[in-house]
Order: structure tokens, then sequence, then C-alpha cells
């Protein structure tokens, strides 16, 4: 098996271009992207990402979930095939490199080994999952979900948007409902390339993150119960103002998270206040806690805390609580040969780097259920992503594309 040099770099140039020309589909309204996912916009991106796809030799694959998977035939065609890839969907308002760079850095490791004559043993699969923000249907990772076994295809079918829309329908509208079954594939092994979404590799001047975990989440949506009353005949001693039980609440998650640093987060995002009038004292709020951690044991112990003592501080102020976990998944460790082969990537081209965990859920997250996986991170400037002015620099898309090249063909077997 022949070993790549440290010479050898993807052009970075063709990439920029790449994920430049991209962005001009679906863009937002302030520099970055609305490319929700089973829109127009996404149907226009697909059918780009095919035909650069089908430029580069490959074949496309798509299943009934709309994972779509760009094949470059190996030496052994009865050698399992190694992924890499991310989501071309974005946020209402976001950015332009949030899961794209991972695609189309993978589809630049394509057209690198193209221009090089490399051949590997493995054949090589590029992928774009489908639905990976869930934003528009929720959960996030849908597809992905469904390909590693976690998800019913079913369930994903039916999920609706705030239209009312069904996924399944929306998926048939655009013409992107494939015929392959779902997680019928065999994987080697995947490599996700992803911007970090967090502030601290342009901190520590890291150009490279090996992630070695990802964060479990539990998502708990909370009703706190009061009465709607006259903000202004309505004595303070008689109130029962669910926006205390919120306010207390809000700063239990915070203390629970602090507890237990550097390895916890939480927060809580999505609110809805009823009435919502400026002079009704509200009755309800319905809100959802976000707690994360690389370790589960610090996971259930935040939510085990937050069950036992937050309907105590509700009732202290007159209000009811109740919640459920709507959202859960256990903390992953990535695949210990795929991270060593990251992070010697990264030593061999003499880019910085550290060991990282992933804050956010990403499709490698579910895939590794599966098959072995990792993930590689490149900064983004102050760690700003789901957002309209997320940006990196074309240098630390081609560091982090030229870790994924060098990962990729070690994993795959260079042969001659």
């Amino acid at each position: 098996m022949a070993t790549p040099g440290e010479n050898l770099r993807i052009d970075s140039a063709r990439l920029w271009d790449s994920l430049m020309e991209m962005a001009q589909i679906g863009p937002g309204i302030a520099g970055g992207n609305n490319r929700q996912t089973l829109t127009d916009a996404d149907s226009e991106g697909r059918h780009l990402f095919r035909r650069w796809c089908e430029a580069a030799g490959m074949t496309m694959g798509v299943d009934t979930m709309g994972n779509m998977f760009a094949t470059r035939a190996g030496e052994d065609a009865d050698a399992a095939p190694v992924y890499m890839g991310s989501h071309l969907d974005t946020q209402p308002t976001g950015g332009k490199y949030d899961g794209v760079l991972g695609v189309l850095g993978a589809l630049e490791v394509v057209r690198t080994m193209n221009d090089l004559g490399i051949r590997t043993k493995h054949p090589i699969v590029v992928v774009n999952w489908t639905n990976e923000e869930g934003t528009r249907f929720a959960p996030a990772m849908l597809a992905s979900g469904v390909f590693a076994g976690v998800i019913a295809q079913d369930y994903a079918y039916d999920r609706r948007d705030a239209k009312g829309l069904r996924f399944v329908d929306e998926l048939e509208r655009i013409g992107w409902k494939g015929t392959e079954k779902v997680g019928a594939r065999k994987i080697h092994a995947l490599f996700e390339l992803h911007i970090e979404q967090g502030p601290i590799l342009e901190a520590e001047g890291k150009e490279i993150g090996v992630v070695t975990h990802g964060q479990g989440l539990r998502w708990i949506e909370c009703t706190v119960t009061g009465k709607g009353q006259h903000t202004g005949s309505t004595p303070m001693y008689l109130r029962r103002n669910a926006g205390r039980g919120l306010a207390r609440v809000t700063e239990l998650v915070h203390e629970i998270a602090m507890k237990r640093q550097p390895n916890a987060v939480g927060a809580i995002g999505h609110i809805d206040v009823y009435p919502n009038s400026r002079n009704i004292i509200p009755e309800k709020v319905v809100f959802t806690v976000d707690f994360r951690s690389h370790i589960l044991s610090t996971l259930e112990e935040m939510v085990a805390e937050f069950n036992a003592r937050a309907p105590g501080l509700c009732a202290e102020v007159g209000v009811k609580f109740s919640s459920q976990i709507v959202g859960q998944f256990d903390p992953p460790a990535f695949d210990a040969d795929c991270v060593k082969a990251v992070r010697g990537a990264a030593e061999k081209l003499g880019y910085s780097h550290m060991d990282i965990v992933s804050g956010a859920g990403h499709d490698a997250c579910w895939i590794n259920r599966v098959a072995p996986t990792a993930m590689i991170m490149c900064p983004c400037v102050d760690g700003l992503s789901h957002n309209e002015a997320e940006e990196i620099s074309p240098e630390w898309a081609a560091a982090g594309t030229d870790v994924l090249l060098h990962a990729v063909l070690e994993t795959a077997e260079v042969v001659g």
C-alpha cells in the first residue's frame, strides 16, 4: 500500500469557488443562506451537487429518505466503501459553510484524487444527508437517524413543518425520493468535516480540531402553569405568574450546568408565553431546556437534579410545573482508529491541532452507531454559526480538507 506524501494538498481555490457557487443557491437576506430542507432551493443545490459529482466520474445513488451517495469505484469491488460528507441544507438564517464545507470538501478530495490518478482499494462515497438541521422538519439529523436505525422511517415521513406539510410529500414534490432502501449500504468508515460552530479553535490558535467525542443531549419540554389576570388590577400578593416560574427555572438550568464545568452546558432556548399580551399576567409558559455533555453520567445527573428541583421552585411562587423529554441521544465516542487517522494526518501535514468535543449534533453522531466514524473541525470566526454572518477563511477550509484527504486515503488504502 502506497502512502501519500505530506506535500499532497487539495486545490484550495477550486474548493472555495465551489463553496461560493453553492452559496448562490438559496441566498439569505444578509449574506448567508436560506436553503432549508426539501425546498425548491434545496432541490436546486442537490442538482448542482449531482452534476459536479457526475463530472468527477462518480455514480449517484439516492435512498428513500433522499440521502445522496456519490461513489468513486475502488480497486476491490467487494470492499466496503469509505464515506465522507455532511449536509447541504441550512438554517433559515444560515451561513455558507455549516454542513456545506463537509460535502464540498469531500467532493474536492475526489477531484484531487482524479487530478493525481490516485486509486484506492476501497470505494469512496461522498454523502449529502437529508434534513440535518431539523429546522423545517424536527428532529435534527433526521435522515441519518433513519439510516442508523434509531428513527423509524414512517415517523420521519410523517414529520410536518409549520404549514402542516409532510416530509414525505415534500420529498416527492421536489423529486428527490430515491428507491434505495435506507441503511442497506455497507460502511467501512465515515469521516465528516465541519466548521467548529464554537470559539475554541480560533481562541487557541489551532487550525484543526480532532473530534474525539460528541455531546449527548436531553431536550426537556417544560410547562409552567399559573393564572392569567389583569396586570393592573391584580395585587402582587395574589398573583400566580407563570413567568416567575420560568425565571426560577432559567437560573436553575444555569446553576446545574455551571456546577459541572467544563463538561456540561445548559440553556433554555425556545419559549412560548400564553396569552402573550402586554397587560395580562402569563398564565402558561412552555419552553425547552437543552442539557448537553460528552459524559453520559454527567448528562443523567443534570436531568435528575433538574427534575427533582424544578417543581419545588415553581411551587414556591404558586405555579405548577410539568415536563417531558422530547429529544435525546447519548454522547458518542468516535472510533479510535478513525480519530488516530485524523490526528496523524494533521501531524504529517504540519497543521496545528488539538483534541476537541463537538458541542453540536452531527450526522456522524448517528452513523457512529453503525460504523467506525470520526470528525474533523476547522475554526470559524468568533465561533459564530447558525447565523448569516458565519465566516471561515479559505486557509482554514483548505487545511480541514487536506486532513480529510489524508485520513480518507489512509483508511481507503492507496493502491500502487
